[in-house]
């Protein structure tokens, strides 16, 4: 399948439609108060930059985003790919996508937060794939159990 991926802007029925699939599918994984989406006006806030995967149909099938929290640290949210793609490389090309603006810019690492549970499998070896390791607790994360991070070092 060939994929058209782009700079978005979040606020488009489509995108809310892949945000609502992401959140159908993760809220019941992991208790509520240890979720830490963006929400579509968030993402759509300056310092964040949305990624969207399209088909040849034009389809949105799949995003993420990055978020830069200063000059030094970037962060990977909010990946997710309908599952009739998965397995045909889209999150690779989106993660990919996601480092390159983050090298472009300058930033010297990215980081990320996901589940610690059953379910969140194929984000660990997505992330891992791409080269990123487990590490601490990054921000204002609470080391709770219910998280898992990443990081990824863009500099030597």
């Amino acid at each position: 399948m060939a994929l058209a991926i782009t700079t978005e802007t979040p606020l488009q029925d489509d995108v809310r439609m892949l945000v609502a699939e992401l959140n159908a599918y993760m809220i019941p994984l992991t208790p509520r108060e240890f979720q830490f989406q963006l929400t579509v006006e968030q993402m759509a806030e300056p310092g964040v930059t949305l990624f969207v995967a399209r088909d040849e149909a034009g389809r949105a099938v799949g995003m993420g985003a990055l978020k830069e929290h200063n000059a030094d640290l970037g962060e990977v949210k909010r990946m997710y790919t309908l599952p009739e793609i998965r397995g045909q490389r889209a999150g690779a090309e989106l993660l990919a996508r996601i480092e390159d603006m983050a090298r472009e810019r300058g930033l010297k690492s990215l980081k990320l937060e996901t589940g610690e549970a059953p379910g969140f499998e194929p984000a660990w070896r997505l992330y891992e794939r791409g080269g990123f390791s487990q590490c601490g607790a990054f921000l204002d994360y609470p080391d709770s159990g219910y998280s898992r991070f990443y990081e990824k070092k863009l500099t030597q």
